[in-house]
């Protein structure tokens, strides 16, 4: 490989450390996007939780096979005399990058930060009626009736500094809807494995290893620096890949897998994703402003949304723009998730005839014109498929006009409810439905609904997402479960296309398996 060898000189007292560095290397990392801030709780996206993960640290985290195990945490459990409440013993030893030491404390500052109103992650957190510190290293999390999936939740909630991030005016997460700019969101002090030394937002972000880091002789840590380079173009991305500027690609562009893998010195891995890519519509409006039809919303009549839901060709899409790297669905859950079944994911029939049939019915047998917001860097061939669906539609009378913008831009018309048609893709790290519903289902409150950029809200829904959150019955909540799918597959509020597949490009010398989350954990990578 083509990097930068490079040591770690720490001193005497880190001799350990040095002999397991000593060979370590630089790894030239790029993708097609960026990381959307640093502040570990103003963003629940997954490139973002993907550098915090390199720097901050949850109490528990999900390894490259997907499994939860410990990581602030060393143990966790039920109380027996109180099911609501949760004891998580926490680990010892372990200092911030800042030398300051790591308590109960930081973990109860950090979860009340993350249920304020501007944190992207309270949604998680709907069940906790409280965190307290028992001890120096034991915290107990009250919920309001038993949580049995509660440890699913915690993947993604990283614990800062409380005293470092109080002194910096950072006890409120970063507004990113309101395009707000903070210490917490440049600046970062956590306890991972690597340490932030230089951010270029969209550009160039350098990382090094921790070297007071706990999980030293635990991981490989056979990385030293990490240099983060985003590269939206798929051909310069693969270009560098194939010249050796970078080591390791996060996205191989469908079209060039085979390049890739046959040049000498490279290849790719490859696993299905855990996430489904989708349109929603706006669909609680009486009235949209992105169409040509005047007082009326097309998209409020279910007769229109299952018109456009059977003009879609999801396998002409496989074929054509994903290489066939992709598996088409007709629910917006991924197989990984609890409440899958077969039913849900068979995929309808193309049947144009019968679509203008219901657009007639519906009252536009001439069609109508939309605006579809699309992201450009954030999904495998994002703008692609968008491009193939504005086709699809005009078979039916809808004339769409695609209006592709990064995520930094496109995100924000989503949560600030700005855009009536538009592409979204959802990965699911708690590996169960109620994370789909709480956050796209259910109707938009304080705390819940924050990505259900559809306006649609059902009184008879709600109470059972939320009840899913103390159901202990496992066999009566798989039935809630099922219930709550047969009434958004029913109502159409989302477009099914396909659920994702993963391509990991990178020199031959790297060990590293696809992690189903699209999470490259790089304390665990081998030279």
């Amino acid at each position: 490989m083509k990097t930068l060898t490079t040591r770690l000189a720490i001193g005497v007292a880190a001799g350990l450390l040095v002999s397991s560095l000593a060979s370590a290397e630089t790894l030239r990392w790029a993708r097609s996007g960026d990381s959307l801030t640093l502040d570990p709780h103003a963003q629940n996206e997954g490139p973002t939780h993907t550098l915090a993960h390199q720097i901050y640290e949850p109490l528990l985290h999900r390894d490259m096979a997907g499994q939860i195990t410990p990581a602030l945490a060393t143990s966790w459990k039920a109380l027996d005399d109180n099911p609501n409440v949760w004891r998580f013993q926490l680990r010892k030893g372990v200092k911030f990058h800042d030398q300051s030491a790591f308590t109960a404390e930081d973990v109860v500052y950090s979860f009340k930060r993350a249920m304020k109103p501007t944190s992207a992650m309270k949604e998680l957190l709907t069940s906790i009626k409280d965190v307290r510190m028992v001890d120096d290293h034991t915290v107990d999390f009250e919920t309001n009736g038993p949580n049995p999936l509660l440890i699913n939740n915690l993947t993604n909630l990283f614990i800062m500094d409380s005293g470092w991030t109080e002194k910096n005016g950072a006890g409120d997460p970063q507004d990113v809807a309101a395009g707000e700019t903070t210490f917490s969101s440049q600046n970062t002090n956590g306890t991972g494995a690597y340490v932030l030394i230089s951010r270029t937002p969209d550009q160039k972000t350098v990382l090094k290893a921790n070297p007071n880091y706990w999980g030293v002789g635990q991981f490989p840590l056979d990385v030293s620096e990490i240099v983060y380079t985003p590269i939206q173009s798929a051909a310069t991305r693969v270009a560098a890949l194939l010249s050796g500027e970078v080591d390791f690609i996060q996205d191989v562009p469908v079209q060039d897998l085979r390049r890739v893998a046959g040049q000498s010195g490279l290849k790719v891995v490859t696993a299905a994703q855990n996430r489904v890519i989708f349109f929603g519509m706006n669909v609680g409006d009486s009235d949209i402003e992105s169409d040509n039809v005047s007082g009326k919303n097309p998209f409020a009549d279910v007769r229109v949304r299952r018109a456009m839901n059977m003009a879609i060709n999801r396998d002409a899409i496989k074929k054509v723009v994903m290489r066939d790297q992709s598996s088409p669905t007709n629910v917006i859950m991924p197989p990984f998730v609890n409440g899958w079944t077969a039913e849900l994911d068979k995929v309808p029939s193309v049947n144009v005839a019968e679509a203008k049939k219901m657009m007639e019915a519906a009252g536009y047998g001439d069609g109508f014109s939309v605006t579809l917001n699309c992201p450009n860097d954030r999904y495998i061939n994002d703008e692609a498929i968008c491009q193939a669906v504005v086709g699809m539609f005009g078979q039916i009378g809808i004339k769409v006009n695609l209006d592709a913008k990064p995520k930094a831009q496109h995100f924000p018309l989503i949560k600030n409810k700005t855009t009536d048609f538009y592409m979204l893709g959802w990965g699911v790290p708690t590996f169960d439905s109620h994370y789909i519903f709480n956050f796209l289902v259910h109707s938009t409150t304080e705390n819940r609904g924050s990505w259900n950029g559809t306006r649609y809200s059902n009184p008879e829904i709600d109470p059972k997402i939320v009840a899913l959150e103390s159901e202990t019955d496992l066999a009566k909540r798989d039935a809630i479960i099922a219930e709550i799918w047969q009434q958004v597959q029913e109502d159409q509020i989302y477009l099914p296309v396909h659920n994702q597949v993963l391509n990991w490009g990178m020199k031959d010398g790297i060990q590293f398996d696809v992690q189903p989350e699209d999470q490259p954990h790089f304390k665990y990578l081998k030279m």
